[in-house]
């Protein structure tokens, strides 16, 4: 599954769901669950986190763009795949949940997250940037490019076929930018801070972080200010996260690692959704079914969690402690 959560805050989020009839619309991925390929159908599912719990509040399945070509339009037809839909990438259908959720102005929230899939995605990016008064953070990728100091640069004009064109290019071509997963094994211990995330089943979870801001690396050359946020495991193994965020630089770190650790909170939607209402349990064959299904766990997973509050058999401070 793929999440996106946006936050009052709030999350998004990418599930895969193991099907294997060849008329449903997925498609052949590695399953974890499984532990092999096998056909599946991928969702994208925006969750809402407060200070009063969380839930599932929009889905898209994704479509396969091949799914959209000639061989494909009986397939299309016995699916039920609306005349209407295109193909769009999966940081396309979050973009298009997190704008529905701005404009409704139903639900408020300050904070979006996702994971490293939008992370990467300029378009996700420059959508949740156009939000007023929303910051995110999201995930990136261990290998993305960036500079502790912003290298100068100079835009170059020349020739080519007649035409007159400029090059932006580094003033010093020496001053390559670094990868996150390199700076991060360069800070010193003294500059890592640890942290309790959440409570896990056998205890806190905790971790150790450390913050920088850095300018972001696209094609070579210098782009936006960010927040790099990084995250590590405690022991001798050391594994490393990475998160950006446009942030204030005036944001406290403890802000930060409090909206890294609430990823926890749709993990569990994702946990209970499938464990106790079956949401990867169906044999849906069409587009209708699989938007029912879905939308009936949902609906069912914030019913019984909002009962449970009122039962007082669970409390919304865990995912808190961070803060």
């Amino acid at each position: 599954m793929t999440w996106v959560a946006l936050m009052a805050p709030s999350y998004l989020m990418r599930a895969a769901l193991s099907k294997r009839a060849k008329t449903r619309s997925g498609r052949q991925t590695i399953l974890r669950t499984i532990g092999k390929v096998d056909n599946c159908q991928v969702g994208v599912f925006a969750g809402y986190v407060s200070e009063h719990g969380y839930a599932l509040v929009n889905k898209r399945l994704f479509i396969p763009e091949k799914w959209f070509t000639e061989p494909y339009s009986d397939r299309r037809q016995k699916c039920k795949l609306p005349p209407e839909t295109v193909f769009k990438t999966k940081p396309q259908l979050a973009v298009d949940m997190l704008n529905d959720l701005s404009q409704e102005k139903i639900l408020p929230f300050k904070y979006v997250l996702a994971d490293s899939i939008y992370g990467l995605s300029p378009e996700f990016i420059s959508a949740a940037e156009s939000l007023v008064d929303k910051t995110y953070l999201v995930s990136v990728a261990s290998d993305t490019l960036c500079w502790l100091k912003r290298p100068m640069s100079v835009t170059k004009t020349y020739r080519w076929g007649g035409q007159t064109r400029s090059k932006t290019v580094l003033v010093d071509p020496h001053k390559k930018p670094i990868t996150v997963e390199e700076l991060a094994k360069n800070i010193n211990d003294y500059f890592w801070y640890r942290r309790t995330v959440s409570e896990g089943t056998k205890g806190p979870i905790v971790y150790e972080f450390t913050r920088r801001r850095v300018i972001l690396s696209a094609a070579g050359l210098p782009q936006k200010t960010v927040w790099l946020l990084i995250r590590r495991n405690l022991g001798d193994d050391r594994q490393y996260a990475f998160f950006i965020s446009n942030a204030s630089s005036s944001t406290s770190l403890k802000t930060l690692v409090w909206l890294s650790g609430l990823r926890w909170a749709i993990e569990q939607c994702f946990e209970e959704t499938k464990t106790d209402l079956g949401m990867d349990h169906y044999e849906v064959r069409k587009f209708p079914g699989w938007q029912h299904h879905m939308l009936t766990c949902m609906l069912a997973h914030f019913f019984l969690w909002h009962l449970k509050i009122r039962m007082e058999k669970k409390s919304t401070v865990y995912y808190a402690l961070a803060a």
